[in-house]
């Protein structure tokens, strides 16, 4: 009896190996085969970033331009204290309970990690305003026309319910930072790097046909500190 159930969980446990192997063999294929490998003929006129921390992606624009004034759409006063000198937004989406549980990775639990992959709660977008110099490390070059970046616009606006921002009260990390209700959910297929990779395709950006992991966005960009 003790024996079936012994062979039972190692091959339970093999199974787990065999697929967690698959998808990640799946992820770093697709490398290989990015969508828009053409570039855009429109000329570039927009400097944005994507911003990487070895595990999370988020996308990095200009506080104020042409097509939209941050602020309008995430007002200041949803933030403790934005620095005065801040130039630039940065974007990113997450699972909520792992987001609003884990402001450090001192703060990361396996269960934390095993929820967000499992799925089963909404999504949450994180938004904070940088100051250049936070840009340092981790920046990859995003150069946009004005065509994509309205697209990348169109997309933030359309992750939030109702194209609204709404915050979570008392979320912060910090004082430049704060978390706003999104349309959506987190999984093993549905990642922080997933719901990045997919804006960029989306307008027309080279990237990986599938982005679960940091590297599969940034791969085909090249590092530049603003």
């Amino acid at each position: 009896m003790i024996q079936r159930w012994l062979k039972r969980i190692a091959f339970t446990l093999l199974g787990l190996v065999l697929l967690m192997g698959l998808y990640l063999a799946v992820a770093c294929a697709l490398m290989f085969w990015p969508a828009h490998a053409r570039p855009s003929t429109e000329t570039p006129t927009v400097q944005a970033w994507v911003l990487s921390n070895g595990v999370h992606t988020d996308l990095v624009f200009p506080i104020h331009s042409a097509s939209i004034d941050w602020r309008q759409l995430f007002p200041l006063a949803d933030f403790r204290a934005v620095p005065p000198d801040a130039e630039f937004i940065a974007i990113g989406w997450g699972d909520r309970e792992f987001y609003l549980n884990t402001p450090t990775w001192a703060d990361l639990t396996a269960s934390r990690a095993a929820g967000a992959l499992l799925g089963g709660k909404r999504a949450l977008i994180h938004v904070s305003y940088l100051q250049r110099g936070q840009l340092q490390n981790g920046a990859y070059k995003l150069p946009l026309s004005q065509t994509q970046y309205a697209q990348l616009v169109d997309y933030v606006r359309a992750a939030l319910p109702s194209g609204q921002a709404i915050p979570i009260a008392g979320a912060h990390y910090g004082d430049n930072d704060a978390f706003y209700e999104a349309e959506g959910g987190y999984n093993l297929f549905e990642t922080c790097n997933t719901l990045t990779g997919r804006g960029l395709r989306q307008a027309g950006v080279t990237v990986s046909r599938w982005t679960p992991f940091d590297f599969n966005v940034v791969w085909h960009l090249q590092p530049a500190t603003p």
